[in-house]
């Protein structure tokens, strides 16, 4: 057994539950392999997500990715926050491949997280592959520790954004991101 399988048994019995009743017995190890899939982009590396997929363009107009949806694990409590991640920039020469944006997104939130800080690494990664003029990142998430455990708000929602360039200092092109994404 694994040391993460050993503390997954060990918490089973610290709940009072007793970890070789049949239902139970591979519990361990599935839930290792689960919370290793959900915290695989410590082992992930921006380089080889994007894999060269970034191209010469002499496009200058905004590129949005929206209602990109995104599952992560809030460092303080090890619960799920879930929701959609909103992501325009405006190049500067090149593009990058579409589905390396929505890549780039799951790198980050497949780690112990912070919306906020989630939301700034995804801006800042975007902007320095790209090189981009201008990035925006929306998030709208719900947390599940806010959902069912200490306030136990069902139908909060957390919104984070991040902008970065011409859509933090030039509203028009700020408000023209905004409702693209509504």
């Amino acid at each position: 057994m694994t040391q993460m399988q050993e503390c997954y048994k060990t918490i089973i019995e610290n709940v009072g539950e007793n970890p070789n009743r049949d239902g139970l017995l591979k519990t361990p190890e599935r839930a290792a392999k689960a919370m290793q899939f959900l915290t695989q982009g410590y082992n992930q590396d921006i380089k080889t997500v994007i894999n060269g997929a970034l191209f010469d363009s002499d496009n200058d107009e905004m590129v949005i990715v929206k209602d990109i949806e995104l599952y992560s694990l809030c460092e303080h409590h090890i619960l799920p926050f879930v929701g959609k991640c909103h992501v325009g920039y405006i190049p500067d020469g090149k593009v990058l491949g579409l589905s390396k944006v929505a890549r780039i997104v799951d790198v980050y939130a497949r780690r112990l997280q912070i919306q906020e800080n989630l939301t700034t690494q995804i801006a800042n990664t975007i902007s320095e592959v790209t090189n981009a003029k201008s990035v925006g990142v929306i998030i709208e998430a719900q947390h599940f520790c806010m959902m069912m455990r200490g306030v136990e708000k069902q139908h909060s929602s957390t919104t984070t954004s991040c902008m970065l360039g011409g859509f933090r200092s030039d509203r028009s092109t700020r408000l023209e991101f905004l409702n693209l994404i509504k």
